[in-house]
């Protein structure tokens, strides 16, 4: 039996404009191509990669090689440059940037009932488990609290308690749950594979090689914007060593 893929992406590519200043952002709208005021940038390119349905993915990279943009474009909150990805998940639910998402003026409550509006449950819905929203979060009784009063650990575990409520069959993680503690980590990942024993697909990011070894199937590498490898989690990280030890600033130069 052929494995169905949730998410595929063929050459995909991400361009970023990048400016001295914002007094030439502004000039450049009214010069008409005239003349070029900024830098080419290109976080992606040539990306290309398939997700099948019930597995994990991870996704491994130094800074800046582009894994915070491939989760957007994935997400949908980001529009690639050129190529294609298409996402075959009824309902994704994606952790990414820390907070993003919360009205730091709202308070825990509030945002929980509006996060859940926009991951498509009804008000209903919320209520019937916000009780257990809370209970794994641990926020208790600060969840009345605003946002902006959270540390940045009592974010974290209130964002991904709001997500992996709607019980998506996609789940994207970047790297916000390393600021969480390594006991909260642990029940994350409890709750991950519990809902993948009943069929969700995960991808994930992280800069800790362990922690794809040991929640991925699969998993690849990117390497300055492009697919430097794609294939078991295991052979990832290996790669991804070689990677780190061959690519020095002397090796570069």
């Amino acid at each position: 039996m052929t494995a169905e893929p949730i998410i595929v992406a063929e050459n995909l590519g991400r361009l970023f404009h990048l400016y001295n200043s914002p007094r030439d952002r502004l000039a450049q709208a009214f010069l008409w191509g005239r003349k070029q005021l900024y830098r080419e940038f290109w976080a992606l390119r040539g990306v290309s990669f398939t997700v099948v349905r019930g597995r994990s993915f991870g996704v491994i990279g130094r800074n800046g090689s582009g894994k915070s943009t491939l989760l957007q474009i994935v997400a949908g909150t980001l529009r690639p440059s050129e190529g294609s990805c298409e996402t075959r998940a009824q309902r994704t639910a994606a952790l990414l940037e820390l907070g993003s998402g919360f009205n730091p003026e709202f308070s825990g409550r509030e945002n929980v009932f509006v996060n859940g509006a926009i991951l498509g449950l009804t008000r209903r819905e919320i209520q019937h488990r916000f009780d257990e929203i809370v209970d794994f979060s641990e926020i208790g009784a600060f969840i009345d609290q605003p946002i902006k009063t959270y540390s940045s650990g009592m974010v974290v575990r209130l964002a991904f308690a709001v997500q992996v409520c709607v019980e998506p069959d996609l789940l994207i993680v970047d790297e916000a749950l390393s600021v969480g503690d390594i006991f909260f980590q642990q029940k994350c990942f409890q709750r991950i594979d519990a809902m993948m024993g009943r069929g969700m697909t995960l991808m994930f990011v992280s800069h800790e090689t362990a922690a794809v070894e040991a929640h991925c199937q699969d998993a690849m590498v990117l390497h300055n914007g492009t697919n430097a490898y794609c294939g078991s989690a295991r052979e990832a990280v290996e790669h991804y060593s070689h990677i780190l030890a061959t690519d020095t600033p002397a090796a570069r130069a």
